[in-house]
């Protein structure tokens, strides 16, 4: 498993690679093919390596009478955020439907085209997560070089079922799953002959106290799957999200939006521009701070030891021929004689010279 990599359109995806970057736009254009150029122009400024949408239609997705999530109806404009604890159904009474809801921010299939070449004009990998069977056929036409599945469908077999055979790379979301379901949904991707998986460990809600985060099921995902695993942020700031690349996330996708006092459902709980591009930059950081696992020295560390290390060195002065002892000899800075490990070996030897107070000790010294 260790350095296995997956291509997503012309990025190499795995251990020993930067982490992959998804500015997930979702429904964040508020249904406005200019809002949604606008973030495409926002995910590239900031550095990200791809953009992500969400292609469905309501009336596939959802009857016209489904209920609400707390955190859908919080999260419109001028609504304070919601607890965590708050995500539960709420009755309609006076609320609008999802259905009426999602009417607002779908994606036109028209726009997917425009958006598509748009993004890869901007050096962006143009992705959608399609919530229907019908939708993912026709983001495979559109020519998507990975298909995302959302923790919604994490359990919907016969749709894993259908969309592994094209062999596209699977981003497959694991929120409100068990290990259970997990294996049931990886099997049948894999029995359908797609081992090109990304697992991400994911939480759905919104937002994701860090408690619910859970970022050691990165390790449980990687060791118990044999899989590539990256992580869905839903959490407020960046904390979760650079502590998932130290762990060995290889992707991660977060909310973006162009500002979180628009009306909709995910606008508060996402980054705005300038947020993503310091974002950006700290799982780049941190990438760095990873290093290579391989101890040495820098070479910066190399001349600072010069200074900052000690040697053997005498207290006071010395006459030709005279004992050694911890009197008249100890360890001192700079590094550049011979080093404190040689100290003991030293004592009660005599020295070959006269040695004035604060001389580094040679080899040729002693006798």
């Amino acid at each position: 498993m260790r350095g296995r990599l997956i291509t997503i359109g012309k990025r190499m995806v795995g251990e020993g690679r930067p982490t992959f970057i998804i500015a997930e736009a979702g429904v964040n254009h508020n249904g406005k093919l200019s809002l949604a150029r606008k973030l495409i122009d926002a995910a590239a400024r900031a550095g990200a390596d791809a953009i992500k949408f969400q292609t469905f239609s309501p009336d596939e997705l959802v009857t016209r009478t489904a209920e609400k999530a707390v955190y859908q109806k919080a999260n419109k404009k001028d609504s304070k955020n919601p607890s965590p604890s708050q995500i539960r159904v709420l009755p309609l009474r006076n609320e609008e439907s999802q259905h009426a809801m999602l009417k607002k921010l779908v994606l036109k299939r028209e726009d997917h085209s425009a958006l598509k070449s748009y993004a890869e004009k901007k050096g962006l990998i143009f992705l959608s997560t399609p919530f229907s069977l019908s939708n993912a056929l026709f983001l495979k036409k559109l020519g998507v070089p990975a298909i995302k599945v959302s923790s919604g469908d994490a359990n919907n077999i016969p749709f894993l079922a259908r969309i592994a055979k094209w062999k596209l790379p699977i981003l497959f979301s694991t929120g409100m799953s068990d290990m259970r379901e997990i294996k049931e949904s990886v099997t049948v991707l894999r029995e359908a002959g797609n081992k090109k998986i990304i697992a991400l460990q994911c939480t759905t809600n919104y937002p994701t106290p860090f408690e619910e985060a859970n970022l050691r099921v990165i390790e449980t995902l990687r060791t118990k799957l044999g899989l590539l695993v990256g992580f869905s942020d839903h959490t407020l700031g960046d904390e979760a999200a650079l502590a998932s690349v130290a762990l060995g996330a290889v992707l991660i996708e977060k909310h973006l939006t162009l500002d979180k006092r628009l009306s909709g459902p995910d606008h508060k709980t996402s980054l705005e521009p300038q947020e993503f591009k310091a974002f950006v930059e700290r799982i780049r950081n941190v990438e760095k701070a990873l290093g290579t696992g391989k101890k040495t020295p820098f070479r910066s560390e190399t001349e600072i030891a010069k200074v900052a290390r000690k040697s053997v060195a005498t207290l006071l002065a010395v006459r030709k021929g005279e004992v050694l002892t911890e009197k008249n000899l100890g360890v001192k800075r700079p590094g550049t004689g011979l080093p404190p490990k040689y100290y003991d070996e030293i004592i009660g030897k005599h020295a070959t010279r006269e040695l004035s107070a604060d001389t580094l000790l040679e080899r040729s010294d002693v006798e």
